[in-house]
């Protein structure tokens, strides 16, 4: 065993690199305050900093054959901890533009979602009280909302005068009136 005051960090990162866990140990001893209180003055907080510190020793560890030095460990590790301090605020930032995302779509969401709920109750009422108006009557209001045919197009249509179908479609929505009035009168959530 050796003790950390004797080895140089390069030495220690190179026994390291060979997966010597007493020099990782060191390492780790003598970077996790410092890593700290430099992630904690970002972050202001306790847990995000002592995350930050333990993702990036982790890291350290798990990718050690891979990483080469081009300079001190130590500007190494500020950097790599600069790096996941910043990662971390990034991350915020966008959860709480999710949130806030998600919070004003459940505020202003639910209402579209329940007024459309109602539109689609409200159109299924509207065909039905049009399916039980008299044949004549359904066809010609049919071929003048659902066609969007002139009155002049529909008497041709069906051989009547231009008369006979406005009469027929204003009695039709007289009774869609009455009969949708007294419906949202009984049901106001529709």
């Amino acid at each position: 065993m050796y003790s950390n005051d004797k080895q140089t960090d390069n030495q220690l990162f190179l026994l390291l690199k060979e997966g010597d866990k007493v020099a990782y140990k060191n390492i780790y001893d003598r970077y996790k305050t410092i890593l700290y209180i430099h992630a904690f003055k970002i972050l202001q907080d306790e847990e995000d900093a002592k995350d930050a510190v333990q993702d990036l020793f982790t890291v350290l560890w798990n990718k050690r054959e891979h990483i080469n030095l081009k300079g001190p460990l130590s500007a190494y590790l500020y950097s790599a901890i600069k790096n996941r301090v910043l990662d971390l605020i990034a991350i915020k930032k966008n959860r709480a533009k999710y949130e806030d995302s998600l919070q004003n779509f459940l505020i202003c969401g639910e209402c579209l979602t329940d007024q459309s709920l109602r539109e689609k109750e409200l159109r299924i009422v509207i065909e039905k009280e049009i399916s039980l108006l008299p044949s004549k009557m359904r066809e010609i209001f049919e071929l003048s909302r659902k066609e969007y045919m002139s009155y002049k197009q529909i008497a041709e249509q069906l051989n009547i005068s231009d008369k006979t179908v406005k009469k027929q479609i204003n009695n039709a929505i007289k009774t869609l009136r009455l009969k949708l009035d007294s419906i949202i009168i009984l049901f106001p959530f529709l």
